[in-house]
């Protein structure tokens, strides 16, 4: 139970201070799942993270369900999830409950605008460090530029670029294997 107790108070805790989507809670999520609590290593959190975003719904929930089932099986899976949705659902219904009434104020309006960039540099961070750990070699940095040329020009499904990765990712060491004979 206490186990279960503390998948719930370490999602919520990264839910509740953390803004900005998935992205923005990449390193904070690292801090507390692999270097505080070694519940996952620097890859099994970036597969995570990766599998979150080609599943349904939001990555941050979706992570920190794998990381609660790792650790506990489906009732750590619950904890984590529930715990990672608690505070967006507090915050939320607070919010707006209130915001019709100041939305328009222009001091809500600058706090609105210094979050967005605040979120911003939160998400550079978090791909640069990413992108550290993820391009090990020229054939990840080749497709980490397609994938960002694909979906940033041509408007690709992110679901496409990943599962066509994945199809780069698997073919690559086959086709060496069969030149090297």
């Amino acid at each position: 139970m206490k186990e279960l107790w503390q998948l719930f108070i370490t999602f919520c805790k990264i839910g509740g201070f953390t803004f900005g989507g998935g992205y923005a809670m990449l390193p904070m999520l690292q801090r507390e799942v692999v270097d505080k609590r070694g519940w996952a290593s620097e890859d099994e959190i970036l597969d995570y993270f990766a599998i979150g975003q080609c599943t349904p719904g939001i990555i941050f929930v979706n992570t920190a369900t794998f990381v609660g089932y790792k650790k506990k099986g489906v009732l750590g899976g619950i904890a984590a999830t529930v715990g990672s949705i608690f505070p967006s659902v507090i915050i939320v219904m607070t919010i707006a409950a209130v915001l019709n009434n100041f939305a328009e104020l222009p001091i809500v309006q600058h706090a609105f605008g210094a979050i967005r960039v605040v979120v911003g540099v939160l998400i550079v961070n978090a791909v640069v460090g990413m992108w550290k750990k993820s391009v090990v070699d020229k054939f990840c940095a080749v497709i980490a530029v397609i994938a960002f040329l694909l979906s940033a020009i041509l408007s690709i499904s992110p679901i496409w670029i990943v599962l066509g990765a994945a199809l780069l990712g698997v073919a690559l060491p086959v086709v060496k294997g069969a030149w090297s004979r």
